[in-house]
């Protein structure tokens, strides 16, 4: 519960600021700008992800608890990618940025290079705040680094408000990374390297190596194909109602996931414990899931209004339908932590790939004929069918357990958000309030109206998160 608590402050402090600094700064900048950098972190984003050899993986998921020998060969390894990413992102930026149609990317593709260069060269112990729970040094590694970008980012926008705000926000962000590795670990690496050692850790992440390709492609591929189809405007849209249609539920998944895949592998001899740990996190997930996908939805036509401006009109449909891909991905993103947990990573890269199949067969065709629009239903739409079954399926399987385990699971807030959306959007609907009384009214609402039908649920079906809850509580109070 203490490494929950840690987790939840760290992911909380890192993306409040980062939708924090989004949000300022879509009132500073244009949607062509948030495009433009779209494009530069879309082409780093891919160098990385195609040459993830997954080492750090290997290293939480090795039974070993020190596992200093493998480290020097680990940061050899990192290293020299990242040299060599942006030796490659430094000659092809111009080529790429042709590819898009927008010359101005060169340098922002090149200025970002840097990233993954600074990546590769941090200290390789920082493994150990998550293979021996120390979160709290994650914390302090993760939001120091976040709240730099956010100082820098709005600083220099409020100084000179164009895309370079947001250049210069990430890089702080690396270059922070880089440097807390080596104050809060004291291990220091020396660049040596064991073929053994380098061939037991690729041979484990050869499968996460796939599973990264094909992860930028189902979750980047369609930014990417929405910049170079439509337009750099077009993609600050698309990415935009994506991070806020997404953040919320599918973070929260992240904190079950930072904490259960080392939980997870020392389970790993244990089926029956491994089986109810699933079960208990997939419970609460979707107890969070729900309510904030489904709130999002209600209130993206207000809060888009007021808080970023008529500039982003119009990409509220598209934020709508993502939610619905914030919620699938946060009830779903627990599965691929239980499958590397028990030596089967592959799973997450077959999986991946066949998403990436269906939606390369209707994103050409649903683009054209609806825009972002049509992007974004694809999407959720491959999700729901065929992914979902199969997730659920696989994942009970792997622990020895039924689909319908699972499934149970989301059932009671699916209905406490449903009659929560039902009940808001018809009060909306026959209300003439303004934007800004319609988006204080409503979150408050909806939250006190969700857990209202909750309440009821537990109390007449014994749903099980009345225990949750409390052990969370207890957790708290030590």
């Amino acid at each position: 519960m203490q490494s929950g608590i840690w987790v939840s402050m760290t992911t909380v402090s890192v993306r409040f600021s980062q939708i924090l600094m989004l949000i300022i700064l879509a009132r500073l900048l244009s949607p062509r700008d948030f495009g433009l950098i779209g494009i530069a972190l879309l082409t780093v984003s891919a160098t990385r992800r195609f040459t993830d050899i997954g080492i750090n993986a290997a290293l939480v998921q090795d039974v070993e608890q020190n596992v200093d020998k493998y480290l020097n060969t680990t940061w050899s390894l990192e290293a020299g990618r990242g040299f060599v990413l942006f030796a490659v992102l430094f000659v092809a930026a111009p080529f790429i940025a042709d590819l898009f149609g927008e010359p101005q990317a060169t340098l922002l593709i090149r200025a970002l290079g840097l990233s993954p260069l600074l990546i590769g060269l941090r200290n390789p112990g920082v493994v150990y705040f998550q293979k021996d729970l120390s979160f709290h040094k994650n914390f302090v590694w993760q939001s120091s680094a976040a709240l730099t970008q956010f100082a820098v980012g709005v600083g220099y926008a409020l100084y000179s408000p164009t895309v370079w705000a947001l250049v210069f926000a990430s890089l702080s962000r690396s270059f922070v990374k880089f440097a807390l590795s080596y104050v809060l670990h004291d291990y220091r690496p020396w660049p040596e390297f064991e073929v053994e050692t380098a061939r037991k850790l690729i041979n484990y992440g050869k499968w996460i190596t796939g599973a990264s390709i094909v992860g930028f492609i189902y979750s980047e591929g369609d930014d990417a194909f929405v910049g170079w189809f439509l337009s750099a405007t077009a993609l600050g849209f698309y990415q935009y109602a994506y991070r806020l249609a997404d953040t919320p539920a599918s973070e929260f998944s992240g904190i079950i996931s930072q904490i259960t895949f080392p939980a997870y592998s020392q389970l790993q001899n244990d089926i029956d414990q491994l089986r109810e740990a699933l079960i208990q996190t997939t419970r609460l997930t979707a107890f969070v899931a729900f309510p904030l996908a489904f709130g999002i939805a209600l209130v993206a036509p207000s809060f888009v209004s007021v808080v970023l401006g008529e500039d982003w009109v119009p990409m509220i449909q598209t934020m709508q339908i993502l939610s619905m891909y914030g919620l699938l991905h946060a009830i779903t993103r627990n599965f691929g932590e239980v499958w590397k947990a028990l030596g089967r990573p592959d799973y997450v890269a077959k999986l991946g790939f066949l998403r990436v199949c269906c939606i390369a067969l209707l994103i050409w065709p649903a683009t054209a004929r609806w825009g972002i629009e049509g992007t974004a239903l694809v999407v959720v739409a491959v999700y729901i069918v065929p992914m979902l079954p199969i997730d659920v399926y696989l994942a009970a399987q792997m622990v020895n357990g039924r689909s319908m385990q699972l499934y149970t699971e989301y059932v009671y807030p699916f209905v406490a958000a449903t009659v929560m959306f039902g009940s808001l959007r018809y009060a909306t609907a026959v209300t003439q309030f303004s934007p800004l009384v319609e988006l204080v009214v409503l979150i408050p609402t909806g939250g006190l109206l969700y857990f209202t039908v909750a309440y009821l649920l537990e109390r007449q079906f014994d749903w099980g998160i009345g225990y949750n809850l409390r052990m969370i509580r207890d957790g708290l109070r030590g």
